[in-house]
């Protein structure tokens, strides 16, 4: 398949019975991937990870391996649902995201939920699913979710102190850039958000 795979790659696929998609490639791959999951409904399907890059933030933050033993657990690990962390311009994030702003520093203010993560500049932002994250109840066919979805994304803006951790990271800034799992977003921003879905999607883990 190509490097971050679309529709024609993927949708094909969905249309047979299917436990389980084995991912080997980037970041950006795994998030393309289970975009499309997304987009058609197919959250059922484990997705399992073999990572070509040591430097993978998802494999770091997932405590996935590399190499022939990420072969091994693709193959006979066990899934499990993790937060499925939304942007507000259609994407997932399955690693890191980042904001960064012009001449080194990015200069604003966000918030994680109610709670204020930076007001004036830092270095930059840095968004990432939160790992320890309750699992959202599963709902039957068609219900709603009664209650609001657990903490699942944390930001930080200093290297320094715990990352607060919520439901959803909002930031107003100057122009920056957005960088999703190794994405760059084309346009500059000012306004930008993440936020955990109302599903998990699963993934193969240890």
């Amino acid at each position: 398949m190509p490097a971050r795979p679309g529709r024609t790659n993927i949708d094909p696929l969905l249309v047979s019975p299917l436990r389980r998609i084995v991912v080997t490639g980037s970041d950006a791959d795994l998030a393309a991937v289970l975009v499309r999951l997304l987009r058609r409904d197919r959250l059922d399907i484990e997705l399992a990870y073999v990572p070509v890059d040591r430097r993978s933030a998802a494999a770091r933050l997932w405590g996935l391996p590399h190499g022939a033993a990420a072969a091994e657990l693709a193959r006979e690990g066990v899934a499990r649902p993790v937060p499925l962390v939304r942007d507000d311009a259609g994407g997932v994030l399955v690693g890191r995201g980042e904001i960064r702003g012009a001449a080194g520093s990015v200069r604003g203010e966000a918030y994680c939920d109610g709670v204020l993560a930076l007001r004036g500049s830092a270095r930059r932002l840095v968004i990432t699913p939160w790992p320890d994250a309750a699992p959202i109840p599963r709902q039957a066919a068609g219900a709603e979710l009664l209650e609001p979805a657990p903490p699942g994304v944390a930001v930080r803006a200093r290297r320094r102190g715990t990352p607060p951790v919520g439901r959803a990271v909002q930031v107003g800034c100057l122009p920056a850039t957005v960088v999703h799992d190794g994405v760059v977003h084309p346009r500059p921003v000012t306004r930008w958000a993440w936020y955990r879905h109302v599903a998990d999607w699963l993934l193969v883990r240890r």
